[in-house]
């Protein structure tokens, strides 16, 4: 799928070396890239202050769902289950230190991995260290791999799958370097609705680029199976071959803040979701589907059955096709959302503090503590510990990535790539689009759903913009002999034209 060449030098696997050379060899390549040696083990101690400072984890309202799917294994209704099948995984471990400390391990990779694939495009290591500096240092990218939330898993599944369909290969290796790729998506789909679009993003890029059927078939094949089996145990728990039951209830949040009933027609079944107010006078800040007095409770008393959702679903299809200017609108509002240069408070003071490495700390409801400590019996409440979290309050204040510089970093990819032809950028500058975009169309506006993106849109920005490869002088070509009928050997056309005479 790739047109990325070059290899990092590495000692070559041979014969068993003294142990005193394999050291001075690993020191050498460590001097070689000491620049992302240096950020790297900066990104860890980060890392490591973060799990001394809040020990273990971090909460978000829903960690307890996830957690609690976790300890009675069963799909969600609301949101996929994979970060719980994930949690269910290390759960024999039965510690939730364990967990934060794989999530930064993760963080950590994606780092590497980002690191790899420019290194193999031959872009400059400082070049490459540079487009890490994001993950490893960003202050929000550590905090949020520190909660206990599908993010860091969905984030790290993707960029696994972008590096393995960004990797040459020939013969089979091209086959299976495909179908790992797919796999990796449909890992990350089934763990956040949001990777649903990334097969087919994969498979236009696939397209795009004249990969070839096989590996395309390959692909989407591999990626199918953990959709399709999910799917399936979702209707055996259920009785609905889906993912969730939750699309219509959000989409339905998504159009809340505009829908005007009166230009609507509304069925009389859709009626109970229609709001009273003006629309001019509703807010974005507010949630439309969460709390005892959200609309959707009006035709669903239980929440999230199948019939509130086709209501849902219906009514928020009937709000954007009957109102496609105003759906544009408070969709490129909250987009724009994401290219501010700083982090003003939303969607309200509560859930913004949640991202924050504060004195202020948040644990599970007092209901699912039972499913806590059912996960890990030594769990003890999260605290601020100093003096590491006043640190990391203070820095989460100064060292983030401003959504204007990241805006600039996706119009250069795209612009660099349009312009120099460097394809390769296509498919990391594709999925973090689409990764920033559909939150948009489809949920409510949240910081947290733009750092998935981040690494991605580095990398397709480094990819567009690294400098010319130089090419290697070709050898010079031997000529071309052949022998006419008398045995005289003559070079080159001339020798073929002479030596077709009869």
């Amino acid at each position: 799928m790739t047109e990325l060449t070059g290899r990092e030098g590495v000692p070559e696997t041979g014969p068993p070396v003294a142990r005193s050379a394999r050291a001075l060899a690993l020191l050498g390549m460590l001097r070689v890239h000491w620049v992302f040696v240096s950020l790297l083990v900066a990104g860890a101690l980060l890392r490591v202050t973060a799990m001394l400072g809040y020990r273990w984890v971090m909460w978000f309202p829903d960690s307890d769902d996830y957690l609690s799917g976790a300890v009675n294994l069963n799909p969600n209704l609301v949101r996929p289950s994979g970060y719980s099948l994930f949690l269910w995984l290390v759960k024999p471990v039965h510690s939730l230190a364990v967990v934060s400390l794989l999530q930064h391990l993760m963080g950590l990779a994606v780092a590497v991995m980002l690191y790899l694939l420019v290194r193999r495009a031959r872009a400059p290591r400082w070049l490459a260290a540079l487009a890490t500096v994001p993950v490893l240092l960003d202050a929000n990218q550590v905090q949020l791999e520190h909660m206990l939330m599908s993010d860091t898993l969905f984030g790290f599944l993707v960029m696994a799958a972008v590096l393995v369909l960004l990797w040459r290969g020939t013969g089979r290796r091209v086959l299976a370097l495909a179908a790992a790729g797919g796999l990796l998506l449909g890992l990350a789909t089934i763990t956040r609705s949001a990777g649903l679009p990334l097969l087919g993003v994969a498979a236009l890029v696939m397209l795009v680029r004249r990969t070839g059927w096989r590996p395309l078939l390959a692909m989407l094949a591999a990626g199918a199976v953990p959709v399709v089996a999910y799917s399936a145990w979702f209707g055996i728990d259920h009785g609905q071959f889906s993912l969730t039951r939750s699309t219509g209830v959000f989409l339905y949040g998504r159009v809340a803040p505009f829908a005007d009933c009166q230009k609507m027609d509304v069925p009389v079944e859709q009626m109970p979701l229609c709001l009273s107010s003006d629309p001019k006078h509703r807010s974005v800040r507010e949630s439309y589907i969460w709390g005892p007095r959200a609309p959707r409770y009006r035709v669903e008393a239980t929440g999230f059955t199948p019939e509130g959702e086709r209501i849902a679903f219906d009514f928020a299809v009937r709000a954007i096709t009957r109102q496609p200017g105003d759906y544009a609108k408070v969709a490129a509002t909250d987009l724009g959302r994401t290219f501010r240069w700083n982090h003003p408070t939303f969607p309200d003071r509560t859930t913004y503090k949640h991202y924050l490495f504060g004195p202020e700390t948040f644990n599970p409801d007092p209901k699912a503590v039972p499913y806590v400590r059912a996960y890990d019996p030594d769990y003890k409440p999260t605290v601020a510990s100093n003096p590491y979290a006043r640190f990391l309050g203070a820095y989460q204040k100064v060292a983030y990535l401003p959504g204007t510089l990241l805006g600039l970093i996706i119009i250069g990819a795209a612009v660099f790539m349009v312009r120099l032809r460097r394809w390769e950028a296509l498919l990391p500058g594709l999925i973090g689009t689409v990764l920033l975009v559909v939150p948009a169309l489809t949920a409510q506006f949240d910081y947290r759903y733009v750092l998935p993106a981040v690494p991605l849109m580095c990398l397709a920005f480094v990819l567009a913009v690294r400098p010319p490869v130089p090419e290697e002088p070709a050898e010079p070509e031997a000529p071309e002999v052949v022998e006419d009928a008398e045995g005289t050997r003559r070079n080159g056309r001339i020798g073929r034209l002479l030596a077709s005479k009869p």
